[in-house]
């Protein structure tokens, strides 16, 4: 027989105050329970990458950081000593466990060359290289020395750049001032540096 919800609900409950009435101490039994979850795990304190709030996460690993070992990312939660958020996370910061630790993450660089229809697996010497040559080539393509009444303007309208939410300020600063140095007037971030 399958009991009911409710049924199910009414045996536990007067399973627990028969326990306590016996003189069962259930202190210990709540204790394990509470440790099992990230007793041995290593925290490590973050920056959640989605928007420009930047909330505290703890990331908590299990892994012993042996040469041998790879750690897992196991339970994410929001930092309580953080001034931003105090421990709390939004719906997409709750969900940073499911994005680290997912088969179908790309953890490798991957090329599809023009016209191609094939996904490669690149090195990052590979990709960076690409995408200097690319960005030199744009920037020399589409610089503007001068505008239409003969001001000196130097830039260049052929590239944007767009900033990411887990960019410290001193990261957002220096990303800024290097896309301003190479000329780019379409400058993007959440920080808004």
């Amino acid at each position: 027989m399958q009991p009911t919800r409710r049924e199910f609900l009414k045996a536990a409950t007067l399973g627990g105050v028969a326990a306590s009435v016996l003189g069962f101490d259930l202190t210990p039994a709540y204790a394990a329970v509470r440790e099992l979850k990230i007793a041995r795990t290593t925290e490590t304190r973050s920056t959640c990458p989605y928007c420009s709030v930047s909330c505290g996460v703890i990331i908590h690993t299990l892994g012993d950081r042996s040469r041998n070992v790879k750690p897992t990312v196991v339970h994410v939660e929001g930092d309580a000593d953080h001034p931003i958020n105090q421990g709390t996370l939004c719906p997409k910061g709750v969900t940073l466990k499911q994005n680290i630790v997912n088969d179908r993450r790309l953890t490798t660089v991957m090329y599809r060359a023009p016209r191609s229809t094939v996904w490669e697996e690149k090195s990052w010497d590979f990709m960076l290289d690409k995408l200097a040559l690319n960005l030199k080539a744009s920037r020399d393509n589409t610089f503007v020395a001068q505008d239409a009444n003969g001001n000196i303007v130097n830039r260049t309208e052929g590239v944007a750049f767009a900033g990411g939410a887990a960019f410290s300020s001193e990261e957002g600063y220096f990303a800024a001032k290097m896309m301003r140095t190479l000329g780019i007037v379409h400058i993007e971030q959440q920080a808004r540096v």
